[in-house]
């Protein structure tokens, strides 16, 4: 029998498909499509043998992130923590940046929001509204801001993205209302220890998928692309034009970026992660804040 699904789960050895009629099955490639390589979100086309879905077809990509290795992803939860870990700017906007360079919508989810003091979550949420990113404060423990993240994600396929501890598993708990493996923070080292050891899409409402994905130290984002394009994927840097085309924000005159930054158009906090970013030390363009 000839079926369309979705791969809902993959792992170094195993792949499950979703139908569109809501069956999952373990899922094999046809000998034909045995050197390609199969991703959690890929859309595919088979057969049905027995209890096992044969994937005879892999529908053309829109996008796949290689880390974590999921296709055709609608937008991405990144989740980071007030507290329990302290809150990472820098860690976030190197996430932001490397999503908007992978053209895939970003929501900002500022997770334990019971533990932060109330002006400062303000600040956070406020800085990146503003930016554009729709924020949203959590309490994944007392299941506040739940619906309302619901309501962003409706028909697609979503991440959660963040660093290990912030709470992606519990929140992903919340989300779907089954409980899932958690991973206790180490009280030595102030991180969480790594709990997803593969990918799996769960179905939420209306057609949506949303996935879990390994916890990390750190993400780069002059892993995915060289330092001189950071600019072009900092939202607010856009809409000003600088007397060079190919201007750095650094160091070149009639640089409007950095005006802005001066008039308080562009926040210091934003600016000291695009410099961190490019390799300069904040203390050499200290001058731009006041």
């Amino acid at each position: 029998m000839s079926a369309k699904g979705l791969v809902t789960y993959r792992s170094a050895n195993a792949s499950k498909v979703t139908t569109e009629e809501g069956q999952s099955y373990p899922a094999i490639l046809r000998k034909k499509l045995k050197k390609h390589k199969l991703y959690a979100g890929d859309r595919v086309e088979g057969e049905i043998v027995g209890d096992q879905f044969v994937i005879e077809k892999i529908e053309p990509r829109k996008n796949l992130l290689t880390r974590p290795p999921v296709a055709n992803v609608d937008n991405v939860l990144v989740v980071m923590a007030i507290k329990d870990p302290d809150f990472d700017n820098f860690l976030l906007d190197n996430l932001l940046t490397v999503y908007e360079y992978k053209g895939i919508e970003s929501i900002v989810i500022l997770n334990k929001a019971d533990l932060a003091k109330p002006e400062e979550l303000e600040k956070w949420q406020e800085l990146y509204r503003s930016i554009g990113y729709e924020t949203i404060a959590v309490s994944a423990k007392n299941e506040e801001g739940i619906e309302r993240i619901k309501n962003y994600i409706q028909g697609d396929i979503t991440i959660l993205a963040g660093p290990s501890g912030v709470g992606k598993s519990t929140l992903l708990s919340r989300l779907l209302g089954i409980p899932i493996k958690t991973g206790e923070v180490s009280q030595k080292l102030k991180r969480g220890r790594h709990t997803t050891t593969a990918i799996t899409l769960y179905p939420l409402d209306h057609g949506s998928y949303i996935a879990d994905t390994p916890g990390f130290g750190k993400v780069e984002a002059t892993y995915f692309m060289d330092k001189k394009d950071a600019r072009l994927y900092f939202k607010e840097f856009g809409k000003y034009r600088c007397k060079y085309p190919d201007c750095t924000h650094t160091n070149e005159p009639g640089c409007e970026v950095k005006e802005a930054v001066k008039r308080g158009e562009i926040a210091c906090e934003r600016f000291k992660s695009y410099l961190k970013i490019m390799g300069y030390y904040w203390d050499e363009l200290e001058h731009i804040c006041s």
